[in-house]
């Protein structure tokens, strides 16, 4: 299995990648790990990889030109738009849908994972829409980029391929492994595309009944066009309380498609 992780600090995997199952495993040639700087892919002599986000607010948003060309670089030129079998684009965010035991079984039958690691305040919405294939939370709190997130998918994803262990059975009946009688009835399935890093897992829109929160709204940054896929205009438009019921709007719609469970049982507050 081949993983290529994008991040705008590859230096931060020489760690995780020199110790146990993970180093074992990449000597035995059972995974190639490859690690690839975003900032290579951007081609003013800045490399600016972010830009501020449409509609105001905090903080920089990561710009889908150069997460795109970094994934097609990898896949091919029709990469971002039809994946190759066998294959996963993997966003870390804390937006994203809760990572599971079941998830990384999935995508240990993979050939080729690609890992796209987030900074700043998000990701544009355009990357999660358009080039992921999964997005992915580890939890329910807030990290300052997607690295570790990444470092601990590839830990969980490379257990689980055979001879990566010395006794195949040690998976079997750790934690949260399913009998075989549950694999039998949930075969895997590769996800559909869902709906990015953001800094920010809640939003200001609290679930007030549980005080859990909901997730973040999407963000946008420049260009407000980008492959015929537009910034929705009433970011564009200037209006501070159409922006404030977009965002709130999108907010829960994001929380209802990834983390239902955040607004189980949960009063929230319609007025803003």
């Amino acid at each position: 299995m081949r993983f290529d992780i994008i991040t705008i600090f590859p230096e931060f995997f020489s760690g995780p990648l020199d110790y146990g199952i993970v180093r074992r495993a990449r000597e035995a040639k059972l995974i190639d790990v490859q690690t690839h700087d975003l900032r290579n892919f951007a081609h003013d002599r800045h490399r600016t990889v972010d830009d501020r986000p449409f509609g105001g607010g905090e903080g920089m948003v990561m710009k889908p030109e150069p997460l795109f060309e970094a994934v097609e670089s990898l896949l091919g030129e029709n990469g971002a738009a039809a994946p190759p079998a066998g294959s996963a684009i993997v966003l870390l965010s804390a937006s994203g849908k809760l990572f599971t035991q079941e998830m990384a079984r999935r995508f240990a039958k993979l050939e080729k994972i690609v890992l796209v690691c987030g900074r700043y305040e998000g990701v544009d919405e355009r990357v999660a829409e358009h080039l992921a294939t999964d997005e992915i939370s580890i939890g329910d709190f807030v990290l300052s980029g997607g690295e570790l997130p990444a470092a601990m998918v590839l830990d969980a994803v490379t257990r689980l391929i055979p001879g990566a262990l010395g006794n195949e059975d040690s998976t079997v009946n750790e934690s949260f492994s399913a009998t075989e009688g549950e694999r039998e009835k949930a075969p895997f399935s590769t996800a559909a595309r869902p709906a990015v890093f953001s800094n920010s897992s809640v939003t200001e829109y609290d679930a007030q009944s549980t005080g859990r929160g909901i997730l973040d709204y999407p963000h946008y940054t420049r260009p407000p066009s980008f492959r015929g896929w537009d910034v929705p205009e009433v970011l564009l438009g200037g209006n501070h309380e159409e922006i404030r019921r977009w965002r709130r709007s999108r907010a829960l719609e994001k929380t209802q498609r990834n983390r239902p469970d955040l607004l189980d049982g949960a009063a929230l507050n319609e007025k803003g």
